[in-house]
């Protein structure tokens, strides 16, 4: 019997050392480009990851959209390599139908909401019903908003839907490869909106709130196989490790909710 317990500790020690070799062996290096909505959370699951899988994630940080030299779209112009890109839904639609990403590639990881930030210390206005919203925009000093997703939204339906586009015209900044906290933080503006993600990371801020439910934009924040992606197998390995259950604690603690957990709309 003792001789039979020595024997399986002896191939359980083996198949070990077969499973590590072969682990390194099929070792990747995963080019990942994620926008800023998912990033707090990225940054915490990538080690874990790396450490279960072998692979080496290598990162690039840019907007979902618009022309900043460090977008997502304008790294993909250059033609920088990628495995795998994650950034707002719309927006990766847009690059399947440019051919720069694998059609049927689309899985969607996390839904994001948009919150407003002050100065830490500041005020915080109301914000909790359309009107009160409203009120607040009005009154307000400057507004920074996102030069991506979220501003899109604000700039072009929220504000307008609100009837007061014009009257804040002259005191609104859209914020280019910069967090929008950031911006607040260092008092270069009154109140400031992006993804709640992205906002409760920011230090110097201080977290006000949620839109308001009648005119909030849930944005999927998704992912997609780079056309021509040299490690196409690794990048799917990564993102079912983002969509697992095992993220799904780090997601909500960053302000987002596993894509699973509700239907798409």
């Amino acid at each position: 019997m003792k001789n039979l317990s020595i024997a399986a500790k002896l191939v359980a020690v083996l198949a070990a050392g077969v499973f590590i070799v072969a682990g390194a062996a099929f070792a990747a290096e995963v080019r990942v480009m994620t926008s800023g909505a998912f990033t707090a959370p990225y940054k915490e699951l990538v080690p874990a990851f790396e450490k279960a899988t072998g692979h080496k994630v290598i990162s690039a940080y840019g907007a979902s959209q618009g022309g900043a030299p460090d977008s997502i779209p304008s790294r993909l112009d250059r033609g920088e390599p990628v495995d795998v890109v994650i950034l707002a839904g719309p927006a990766l639609d847009g690059l399947i139908k440019a051919g720069k990403v694998v059609d049927g590639s689309r899985v969607d990881i996390v839904r994001s909401t948009i919150g407003m930030v002050v100065r830490q210390g500041a005020p915080k206005p109301d914000i909790s019903t359309v009107e009160a919203l409203k009120r607040t925009l009005l009154e307000a000093k400057s507004i920074a908003y996102s030069a991506s997703a979220s501003g899109t939204y604000l700039s072009t339906e929220m504000f307008p839907k609100l009837g007061i586009a014009e009257q804040i015209k002259g005191k609104t900044q859209r914020i280019v490869s910069e967090r929008v906290g950031t911006v607040v933080a260092r008092g270069d503006a009154e109140i400031g909106f992006q993804q709640v993600s992205e906002l409760l990371s920011i230090p110097g801020v201080d977290y006000v709130g949620p839109l308001p439910p009648e005119v909030q934009r849930v944005t999927f924040f998704s992912s997609g196989i780079a056309t021509g992606a040299k490690e196409p197998e690794a990048a799917r390995e990564l993102v079912r490790f983002f969509t697992s259950p095992t993220a799904e604690p780090v997601i909500a603690k960053h302000g987002l909710e596993p894509a699973r957990a509700q239907a798409k709309p």
